[in-house]
């Protein structure tokens, strides 16, 4: 009897121990990925507010799914946002048509996130990162049209709308980033 409870509770320690190796390489992987982005700092963040479950038994290239997934959240979320805007009743009416290319800007960055997702898992890398690229130049577009329009004074490129913008284009960046590491 007292050797088979030794040999439980060795079994359970060394179950113990995997499990904390496979979490420090997991770890190890995270950080030593997210140096050689341009964005550090923001990739360990961005890994941090996903599932603990998913990031931790992610490859290199679970990594990049994360990121493009992330990205086409952002994405999504964008749309959406300019979408109301334009619905809104406070935004001015010369605006609106503005808030709605806008809208559509994102949506086109979301489905570029979509076939890069769809070429990932194909393991096609060169062309997940050229819709991940493209996707990050969407929403400049957006940014463009409010600089460029001919109303006086110009009307101001919503904050929010800016904040999401930077955000999916470091989402993008660091996704590119990634995909480069697979081949």
């Amino acid at each position: 009897m007292a050797s088979l409870s030794n040999t439980f509770f060795l079994l359970h320690l060394l179950l113990l121990l995997l499990l904390h190796l496979s979490s420090s390489l997991s770890t190890t992987l995270i950080e030593t990925t997210c140096k050689s982005t341009s964005y550090p700092d923001f990739c360990v963040a961005a890994i941090s507010s996903t599932s603990p479950q998913t990031s931790s038994t992610a490859d290199t290239r679970g990594l990049s799914s994360i990121f493009l997934s992330l990205a086409l959240s952002n994405a999504t979320n964008s749309s959406s946002y300019a979408t109301s805007l334009a619905a809104s009743a406070l935004t001015e009416e010369p605006i609106r048509p503005l808030l709605r290319a806008c809208s559509l800007k994102y949506a086109a960055a979301g489905d570029a996130l979509s076939w890069a997702l769809r070429e990932l898992s194909a393991e096609s890398y060169d062309n997940a990162f050229v819709h991940a690229s493209a996707a990050a130049e969407y929403p400049i577009a957006c940014r463009m049209l409010f600089a460029q329009q001919k109303r006086k004074p110009a009307a101001l490129y919503p904050p929010e709308l800016g904040r999401m913008e930077e955000e999916l284009r470091r989402l993008c960046t660091v996704a590119v980033e990634i995909i480069s590491l697979l081949g």
